[in-house]
C-alpha cells in the first residue's frame, strides 16, 4: 500500500494544487491530510493564493481518495462544505501490518503520545518542521507544512511505502528518506 500524508494547507489555494499535481503523480492509494485544511490560523500569516472555497472545491473532487484528522484550525463549520470526514480526532491506519496513529499534533504528540506499543508510528502535522525520530517505544513522523512551511524547510509532503518514508518539496525533488521498517 502507498499513502502520500500532508499537512498544514491553511487555505492556500497555490499548495493545494501543487499537492493534487504531486498527488495525481505518485498515484497513491490514499492521500492522508493531517489537519488544518482551510483556515490560516491567527498564529499564521496568510498563505499565498488565501482562498479556502477554492480548497474546498479541490479537495472535494477527490473525497473519495481522502483520509482526514481535524486540525487545530478546523470548526464544525467546515464539515458543512467537506464531502468527507475531516472532524475525528485521529485515525489508525494498518499497512504493512504496523501501526501508524495519525493525528493533527495539537493535542496528541511526540512530548504527550498516546497509548502506543514498541515499533508504532506517530504521524503528526501541526509544527510545520519536516521530521523522523525515533525513541524508546515508537516512531515520530512529521511531514512538515504543504503551505507554511517553518524553520527554512520546504513546502512538503511525505510518501510511505514498504516501511520507506520519502520527503518531497512541492517545488520538485526529494530532500529526505527513512526506513522505519
Amino acid at each position: 500500500m502507498k499513502l502520500m500524508i500532508a499537512s498544514d494547507i491553511h487555505g492556500s489555494a497555490k499548495w493545494c494544487r501543487r499537492l493534487l499535481e504531486a498527488f495525481r503523480m505518485e498515484k497513491p492509494d490514499r492521500l492522508v491530510l493531517l489537519g488544518d485544511l482551510l483556515y490560516h490560523g491567527p498564529r499564521n500569516d496568510l498563505p499565498e493564493e488565501y482562498d479556502p472555497k477554492t480548497v474546498i472545491g479541490l479537495l472535494n473532487d477527490i473525497a473519495g481518495d481522502l483520509l482526514c484528522v481535524r486540525g487545530n484550525c478546523e470548526a464544525e463549520v467546515d464539515q458543512m462544505v467537506l464531502s468527507f470526514p475531516v472532524m475525528a480526532d485521529y485515525c489508525a491506519l494498518f499497512p504493512d501490518e504496523h501501526m501508524i496513529y495519525a493525528t493533527h499534533g495539537h493535542v496528541w504528540n511526540e512530548n504527550t503520545p498516546p497509548p502506543l506499543q514498541y515499533g508504532d508510528i506517530l504521524l503528526c502535522g501541526h509544527t510545520h518542521i519536516p521530521c523522523c525520530r525515533r525513541n524508546e517505544i515508537f516512531i515520530y513522523i512529521n511531514p512538515g507544512s504543504a503551505a507554511i512551511p517553518k524553520e527554512n524547510t520546504p513546502h512538503s509532503y511525505i510518501t510511505l511505502e514498504n516501511g520507506l518514508v520519502i520527503w518531497k518539496d512541492l517545488n520538485g525533488g526529494e530532500y529526505m528518506r527513512e526506513k522505519i521498517w
